[in-house]
């Protein structure tokens, strides 16, 4: 192999392995800061639930205990609840420790199912890691990131 060929294909190299690295950080830049149109959750931002048909006897709120958001009550309906960093969700968390579309809270008949949507931190109901949708109970502290809530009725 001549050595213009080697030196060729060095360089080549480095530029394809800069590439990677600068996309890298790219990546894990866009995803650690928050959304210029993000807007925390204030008062006047509370979601308002959908009427629903009938009367749910259980948990109708979700009421943030510590974090940033402490005293936000938030009325739960019959739609599903986001939380994370991004723009688009319901509870937007400005913390260091929440991903992006980090979990969801569902409705199920009754009760309310709690996901984690692959969150790098994870999400918690007490001292127990949530894996896989799992129904939360009311009085059981949901723990996102520095962020705890409890679902009340």
């Amino acid at each position: 192999m001549s050595e213009l060929l080697l030196s060729i294909v060095r360089i080549g190299f480095l530029v394809a392995l800069w590439w990677f690295v600068i996309s890298v950080v790219g990546v894990l830049r866009r995803d650690l800061q928050a959304p210029r149109d993000a807007k925390p959750l204030t008062p006047a931002r509370t979601p308002k639930p959908r009427p629903t048909l009938r009367a749910r006897k259980s948990a109708n709120k979700l009421v943030i205990t510590e974090g940033t958001l402490v005293g936000i009550v938030i009325p739960l309906g019959t739609t599903p609840i986001t939380i994370g960093r991004a723009a688009d969700s319901t509870i937007v968390l400005d913390d260091d420790f929440v991903s992006t579309n980090h979990a969801r809270l569902t409705p199920q008949g009754k009760t309310w199912v709690i996901e984690d949507l692959g969150s790098t931190n994870g999400t918690w109901i007490g001292r127990s890691r949530v894996t896989k949708p799992t129904v939360l109970s009311p009085r059981s502290t949901l723990r996102i990131g520095r962020t705890s809530m409890e679902l009340s009725s």
